[in-house]
């Protein structure tokens, strides 16, 4: 026996004789129809024809057939089956064949009935219309008959328009008592194919726009009783029958998908820079959506469907009131904002609609929502509370998703940054008006909506919007507030508000509020927290030709006053013991001040406004301060933490020292009358300097490298030079390795243009081992601040920023510190910003080409960067990514590299208490002048020197009164290699300044004996030294000098050598 083809379930067609002719007929014309109505439900085959009947009948049915006698042989039971078989296969071809001719004639006979009707030689009628409608839809396969469904849907349209003819209306069916139910089917399912073709149509094709217009004509025409002419005059009293009819149709429709493929069709029609919709396409597919919602008279369901498939198509809301504003009249008529925000001000609803739409549709739905909220003034003033609910609401649902970083699970958005959802690229057309949609937040037009209860009325009197052009959005790693030019105009009158509150901008009042829990309290300290945000990411952005020389926002004494204020404020909610135990919002204010003030104390670092000592605070004492730390108290850790400014400079250069001696002690790493500690001796050749310290040191612990390390060295005979390393020969050493590695003729560090100042370089990727010679780097360099010892190396400001891991923060601006790397480059990128004309005309694109050693090679800013033209709404992003790639990005892990090397010595809290100039001055000494009476005072002398000799006297003399600034500082350095003194002055100079009388020279100079030391101490010389230079030891800070008969020839030898740079041995 054998399955037959049928598909119905437990139906076998057993081999048998021919016992019943017509049951096996009826058997194969069901086999026959199946694929030919495979679109027609079981259900529907007794309209359509009497065949279906038959074929139902067939595959319910089981008939009980004779099983072949056991008397049969198995061979004449095989041969009975296949005969069988045989006689079943020619009759399903057979029937097959008729089905098809059927199938054909049937098509013709379309084919033919409008061909006659579109030449107009005669008007058909409804009824004609319906049967061969009816004939269409039993064959119809949407391939092949794409056409003749045209032709339907162009001549039911066309019997529309006829005027007089009631029996030509396709519509006067639904008034035939016999016919009503089927006219009514037959409607629901030609305007279901018109939806299925309208989700696989382009609207920007030509062909396919026309066909949209067809299909949509015929959803507005069925779904609506407006235009039926069958209603006119005495017709009228049909029309509450004839609307029940269409709520029935546009019901079934939505029951089986409509709002998604108006969704689809308003996706392929907007989602891009210039819509392809026409406005006769836009209003009727808005007008469709519309229906459902007010037949329903705004049910929670409907409203849900409309704001999930209608609002949340990109910009759907700026393109209405571009292309078709008469829609966006109809909704307010209908009062829609205030209804879709009530709906989404219930938390369960708004986190519903945003988990169906996910993140990048639900910023869609915001920026419709904004839109909308600009343009209904009235229902913001009176539904702010249920608006700023919705917007948090639907902020927060986004913020959930953003990324700090790009990774395996993040994709890029283009507002939003590194997003953990999947992001829709084909809406990224359409992200520029989403953007500008966003911006009407922070436009004052709103924000005097939003915070009218905040801001004070005579603020706000005679106040016109400000009409300037927008900015586009950066993307950072929360939700964007970085277009705030429109609040210049507003920010300096809020705080000229807060100035009227009382003394140093109402500080007693703002701080009493943190300790009530009143209505009032609450909505002063919100004020605050509204002007410091805003504030902030307006200096965020702002360029230092805007800040100091445009002054856009605040005059430069606002600025002093402002971070006075701050400042105190800050301060107070930290000593007072405020900050200990706040939570909620209490903790965001001052987080919100904090940011705010630090912005301002960053920026002063980079390009001071602010008076000298103006962030100190006079009333902290810094003996106080370091009693607490030392009892672990809270609120001095916590002042170290977030201002630690307000300590002078050098208390918290003490400070640091203070650390690393503890840390040495609790190591075992100093010296103790029990106990000595443990010490590293290296062997270093004097020709591969580098390589052996390269080779040596980066194996050592972290505890070894942080202890005692003695240097042999051994010279080019491979002979160990003589010597004896009391720290001396290692701060030789170490001051050797640094010179060569930032050298950059190594190319593992660059110099910038101008002030020629370190970073690592680009290129240095072309060494091998990179990576590990940067971590090597950082280590050494963190071992010379470690010790104290300073090493002249200017590093770039952004370097230095790097260094201190500000440009973590969500705060960092990479242009503010671009100057630093390249002004000329700077310049450059400011004047795209300010460029009046149309930047498109640039040909710029978000992709940076660089030549790289010979080789042309882009780098794409953002994914896809280099096909992204630049244009006048998304400049300010194109200028941020471009500062952020030169800084950061180009140079991401050789940075990364030297600062794991230097955190491995110095902990990252312990130079957080310094600013990018004040590490650099750690690093590299005081900036200030010399003090020589602090460097005699700690000075040692040797070789009968002493501080009465008449040579020290000239020494001294000289220094003070022929020599000027910058030859006291090349002296300083002839001596210990370093310009600059040490921070703490020369008291902390280790080894310490020494000066010694030499007899004789270098070579022959075995030391100080009993005769050269009483010689020299009587000014007794053996002969003449008057043709000897002085020279130094760097690794000991020793000046050898001999000892001259007069203080002409002193001046004279001293201002030679230290312009020569001799010197550099080791006694």
């Amino acid at each position: 026996m054998s399955q037959s083809s049928c598909t119905c379930p437990g139906h076998w067609d057993h081999a048998k004789p021919e016992v019943n002719g017509l049951q096996r007929t009826r058997i194969c014309a069901g086999k026959v129809l199946r694929p030919q109505i495979s679109r027609l439900s079981m259900q529907e085959l007794p309209e359509a024809s009497g065949w279906g009947s038959c074929a139902r009948a067939v595959c319910c049915e089981d008939p009980l057939l004779p099983e072949a006698p056991a008397m049969f042989s198995a061979s004449q039971s095989s041969r009975a089956q296949f005969l069988d078989k045989a006689r079943q296969a020619r009759e399903e071809r057979r029937e097959l064949k008729e089905r098809e001719r059927a199938a054909v004639q049937l098509q013709a006979l379309v084919e033919d009935f409008f061909g006659t009707n579109e030449c107009g030689s005669s008007k058909r009628s409804a009824l004609s219309v319906f049967r061969i409608a009816r004939k269409l839809l039993f064959v119809f396969n949407p391939k092949e008959d794409k056409e003749r469904f045209e032709k339907l849907c162009r001549c039911i349209l066309n019997s529309m328009d006829v005027e007089n003819e009631p029996k030509v209306w396709y519509v006067s069916l639904a008034l035939s008592k016999d016919l009503t139910l089927l006219w009514i089917k037959q409607i629901k399912d030609i305007l279901w194919f018109c939806c299925e073709f309208l989700k696989q149509l382009k609207p920007d094709i030509l062909q396919d726009s026309r066909l949209v217009n067809l299909h949509l004509t015929m959803l507005v025409t069925f779904t609506d009783t407006s235009t039926w002419k069958i209603l006119r005059g005495k017709g009228e009293t049909l029309r509450p029958a004839m609307n029940h009819i269409c709520a029935n149709i546009m019901g079934h429709l939505n029951q089986k998908g409509f709002y998604s493929v108006l969704q689809i069709l308003l996706t392929n029609g907007l989602a891009r820079s210039r819509p392809s919709l026409s406005k006769g396409s836009l209003t009727a597919i808005f007008s469709l959506a519309l229906r459902p919602v007010v037949a329903a008279q705004f049910s929670d369901n409907l409203l849900r469907s409309f704001l999930i498939h209608v609002m949340s198509v990109p910009a759907i809301m700026t393109h209405l009131a571009t292309l078709t504003p008469e829609r966006l009249a109809v909704m307010e008529s209908h009062d829609l904002f205030r209804k879709f925000v009530l709906f989404l001000s219930r938390e369960s609803q708004c986190w519903d609609v945003c988990v169906c739409l996910e993140g990048s549709h639900t910023l869609c739905l915001l920026g419709n929502l904004v839109f909308l909220g600009s343009l209904n003034d009235q229902v913001l003033v009176e539904e702010t509370a249920h608006f700023v609910g919705v917007l948090i609401h639907m902020l927060s649902y986004c913020q959930k998703y953003v990324s700090q970083k790009k990774s395996n699970l993040t994709h890029w958005h283009p507002v939003l940054g590194w997003f953990s959802q999947t992001v829709d690229y084909g809406l990224n057309e359409s992200m520029p008006l989403l953007t500008k949609q966003l911006q009407h937040l922070w436009g004052v037009h709103m924000i005097r909506i939003l915070f009218s209860d905040v801001l004070s009325k005579k603020l706000l009197e005679n106040q016109e919007i400000a009409q300037l052009p927008s900015q586009p959005i950066s993307p950072q790693n929360s939700l964007p507030m970085k277009s705030l030019t429109y609040l210049d105009d507003l920010l300096p009158k809020l705080w000229a508000f807060i100035c009227e509150l009382g003394p140093q901008g109402g500080l007693k009042l703002f701080l009493e509020c943190l300790n009530n829990d009143t209505e009032e309290s609450k909505r002063l300290l919100a004020m605050l927290m509204l002007f410091c945000d805003c504030s902030r990411h307006l200096i965020t952005i702002l360029d230092d030709i805007e800040v100091y020389e445009e002054q856009i926002s605040f005059k430069l004494e606002e600025l002093v006053t402002i971070s006075s204020f701050l400042n105190s404020f800050v301060f107070k909610m930290i000593w007072d013991g405020i900050v200990e135990n706040a939570r909620g919002e209490t903790l965001e204010l001052f987080h919100s001040v904090h940011g705010w003030l630090m912005v301002l104390y960053e920026r002063d670092c980079r390009r001071r406004f602010a008076p000298e000592d103006h962030w100190l605070r006079k009333d902290l004492k810094p003996s106080v301060l370091f009693q607490e730390l030392d009892k672990d108290k809270k609120r001095a850790q916590l002042l170290l933490q977030y201002i630690p400014h307000v300590i002078p400079h050098k208390n918290r250069v003490l400070l640091f020292r203070n650390m690393v001696t503890k840390e040495k002690e609790k190591l075992g790493l100093v010296e103790t009358s029990s106990a000595s500690p443990h010490v590293t001796h290296i062997t270093i050749r004097r020709s591969r300097m580098l390589e052996d310290g390269y080779e040596q040191l980066r194996q050592l612990s972290q505890n070894a490298m942080k202890g005692v390390i003695r240097v042999k060295f051994v010279n080019d005979l491979g002979v160990d030079e003589a010597g004896i390393d009391q720290d001396g020969v290692f701060k030789e050493f170490l001051e050797e390795i640094i010179k060569k590695v930032f050298d950059p003729a190594l190319n593992l560090f660059k110099t910038t243009s101008g002030d020629e100042r370190l970073y690592p370089s680009p290129t240095s990727y072309i060494h091998e081992n990179y990576l590990q010679l940067f971590e090597f780097v950082g280590k050494m360099l963190g071992k010379a601040v470690y010790e104290g010892i300073v090493v002249d190396v200017p590093f770039a400001s952004f370097f230095l920023s790097q260094l201190l891991g500000h440009h973590h923060s969500v705060f960092y601006s990479s242009v503010d510190e671009l100057p630093s790397l390249d002004s000329e480059f700077y310049k450059n990128l400011t004047s795209i910003k300010r460029y009046d004309g149309d930047i498109s005309d640039l040909g710029l694109t978000l992709s940076y080409d660089e030549d790289v050693m010979g080789q042309l090679v882009c780098h794409e800013l953002v994914p896809g960067g280099k096909t992204i033209p630049v244009t006048n709404e998304n400049k300010i992003s194109y200028i941020h990514l471009m500062a952020h790639f030169r800084m950061h990005t180009q140079i991401k892990s050789q940075t990364a590299a030297l600062i794991g090397g230097f955190r491995s010595i110095i902990k990252p809290e312990w130079i957080r208490m310094f600013s990018a100039p004040e590490l650099q001055r750690l690093i590299s000494g005081d900036n200030a002048e010399i003090d020589l009476e602090d460097l005699k005072k700690h000075t040692v002398y040797y070789g009968g020197f002493h501080g009465s000799h008449r040579v020290i006297i000239w020494l001294w003399d000289i220094l003070a009164n022929d020599f000027s600034p910058e030859e006291r500082a090349m002296f300083l350095k002839f001596v210990t290699s370093c310009s600059r003194p040490p921070l703490l002055g020369f008291a902390y100079l280790k080894p310490p300044f020494s000066i010694r009388c030499v007899e004789v020279s270098d070579d022959q100079d075995t030391g100080d004996t009993l005769g050269s030391v009483l010689r020299g101490f009587f000014t007794i010389r053996k002969k003449e030294p008057g043709g000897r230079l002085p020279t130094s030891s760097t690794c000991f800070n020793l000046l050898k000098l001999p000892n001259y008969s007069k203080k002409s020839i002193l001046r004279e030898k001293l201002r030679y050598a230290i312009s020569m740079n001799t010197g550099f041995e080791l006694s």
